[in-house]
């Protein structure tokens, strides 16, 4: 596991990624690799299986001008590569392919292995197309039919296909439950698309689904109560000792004691030989001593989001990582007031995490008042940034374009803030462990 540092030289933690940075750069490779948002495709165990990928202005766009004669293959192979190991954190790619990419080959810039080519439903599926997709077949590439339907023309390539994306809004559950029937028996494997309730991913997995993609996973649970369970009632404790404005570090020292993973992982941190104290670090009070109020309350916030979200999907906890760490460094560019936005970004998923509506989570926890009204859905200077990190984590790429706008930051900047932001998140995502 890949340590993290506390510097308070900085303006958050710094990951030391000794794989990545003796690699080219995917950004200055392929440039458009930055202008990406991803959605999670989770199996029946809500365990993250791929990643569908949505090119702000397409695939080929960014791909066919990149190196038309794959003259430097190699070279970017290596960069896309790293791109997509950032992107999809070892997991498939899934992506749209229009007829052009399919009939010019441009899919095959990417890995054979991590990738899915979606052949999209306003494709004809003539004999060309055919051709195409058993020649990607054959070079290892997995096929998806998206967006598919009941009497869909491109039935005849059912053959072909791993995977049927089937979209819950088009579809009736009687005309899913037949395509189940006819396909899932074969080698395809059934994809729900558009799952946005936990009671849709209940009867879309009871009816045969193998794949789900939506945001149910990130809506509360809340069943019968709607009480922190009292599991996780130690790290809403942890959240509260570090949201006051004077810290109570014998408080805090006797929180980590009572999990006696934070202290194994606060020894080790500053036990080893980035920090290069003169003597060891023995004591959860000598530790807390040698680091800063800030680090402090950022290392807690950090490590009990984790722990609160150990029974939830591996995706919630990245997803408010990359959140946490995205607003951050929009707050940094954006006049946006003095908030805390990293702790913002986690509170955004915590109702998710609890399984508790987020306004009992924010009478729990106490936050500022702007942080507090746009978590509520509220009017509050915060708004503007909280929808620009919705959006670009959704690929509402015009909305994108209208929010940067009006906080005066550059459509590059937005980008090269989100491709960090995941880069950072997928290291720290190492504590769940």
């Amino acid at each position: 596991m890949l340590p993290v540092i506390f510097s308070g030289a900085m303006p958050m933690y710094e990951v030391m990624t000794p794989h990545v940075s003796d690699c080219a750069d995917p950004r200055r490779k392929i440039d458009g690799l930055r202008f990406v948002a991803r959605q999670p495709i989770l199996d029946s165990k809500e365990q993250v299986f791929g990643y569908e990928l949505l090119f702000r202005d397409g695939f080929e766009n960014y791909f066919h001008a990149a190196d038309p004669d794959l003259a430097a293959r190699s070279t970017l192979d290596s960069s896309i590569l790293v791109g997509l190991d950032t992107l999809c954190t070892g997991r498939l790619a899934f992506v749209n392919c229009t007829r052009d990419v399919l009939m010019q080959g441009h899919v095959r810039l990417l890995p054979p292995n991590l990738t899915v080519v979606e052949v999209l439903e306003t494709i004809e599926p003539d004999a060309e197309v055919l051709g195409a997709c058993r020649q990607l077949k054959q070079a290892g590439y997995r096929i998806a039919l998206d967006d598919f339907i009941n009497n869909d023309p491109r039935e005849g390539m059912s053959d072909l296909a791993d995977i049927i994306k089937v979209d819950l809004r088009l579809t009736t559950e009687q005309q899913r439950a037949a395509m189940i029937k006819r396909y899932a028996p074969s080698h395809c494997r059934m994809l729900a698309e558009k799952v946005e309730t936990r009671e849709e991913f209940q009867i879309a997995k009871q009816q045969g689904f193998h794949y789900f993609q939506g945001y149910f996973f990130r809506k509360p649970e809340v069943l019968t109560t709607q009480e922190v369970p009292e599991n996780r009632i130690n790290y809403i404790r942890m959240l509260q000792a570090v949201s006051g404005v004077e810290l109570d570090l014998r408080k805090i020292e006797k929180l980590i004691k009572s999990e006696v993973s934070l202290c194994y992982r606060l020894l080790r941190y500053l036990n080893s030989a980035i920090f290069s104290f003169g003597s060891e670090i023995h004591s959860v009070r000598h530790a807390l001593s040698m680091l800063g109020e800030r680090e402090i309350r950022r290392w807690v916030q950090l490590v009990a989001t984790i722990g609160a979200a150990q029974q939830r999907s591996s995706e919630v906890v990245l997803n408010a990582l990359v959140r946490a760490r995205f607003c951050e460094l929009l707050g940094s560019r954006a006049k946006v007031g003095d908030a805390d936005l990293f702790f913002l970004g986690l509170l955004s998923l915590m109702d998710a995490i609890l399984d508790i509506p987020i306004a009992k989570v924010l009478e729990k926890v106490p936050v500022d008042q702007e942080t507090k009204t746009v978590l509520l859905g509220q009017p509050s200077p915060l708004r503007p940034l909280y929808q620009l990190m919705l959006a670009q984590e959704s690929g509402e790429w015009q909305e994108v374009a209208t929010l940067a706008q009006r906080l005066h930051l550059q459509d590059s900047t937005i980008a090269d803030f989100y491709w960090d932001a995941m880069r950072w998140a997928r290291e720290v995502s190492s504590l769940s462990s």
